[in-house]
């Protein structure tokens, strides 16, 4: 059985989407942007700014299904252009401890509402 997470802490979907599905001891989580989801803003002044944005929601999610990013175990990357590379990195690395989650990045044509950065997570108890 699945069970859908849904929090106000995190930004709701744009689309026919759950924020994070939980399956079992596994949390797959959905595409996060920089949406504040306290004012619906978009907090895009500079990359960084951005990336800890999707962070800090994806944090959100993870703690609404009782884990933290020490249960992430893999993390896709979508950029709109890879010249933001270091500094997404930058971010990201800042939220994880000794041992980072596998990943992927790639450069991506468009993102939702034009953004820059997307992430998406695996977690596991």
């Amino acid at each position: 059985m699945k069970k859908a997470i849904k929090i106000k802490n995190a930004p709701a979907p744009l689309g026919p989407y759950s924020q994070a599905i939980l399956k079992g001891n596994t949390l797959y989580g959905s595409g996060q942007i920089a949406i504040d989801p306290i004012t619906g803003e978009f907090k895009m002044d500079t990359i960084k700014d951005e990336t800890t944005q999707v962070m800090k929601n994806i944090e959100a999610i993870l703690t609404a299904a009782d884990m933290t990013f020490d249960h992430v175990v893999k993390c896709s990357i979508f950029l709109s252009d890879m010249h933001n590379f270091g500094s997404v990195n930058e971010v990201y690395a800042s939220f994880f401890g000794d041992v980072p989650p596998a990943r992927e990045t790639v450069e991506v044509a468009c993102l939702p509402k034009n953004v820059n950065v997307e992430i998406s997570f695996i977690a596991e108890r």
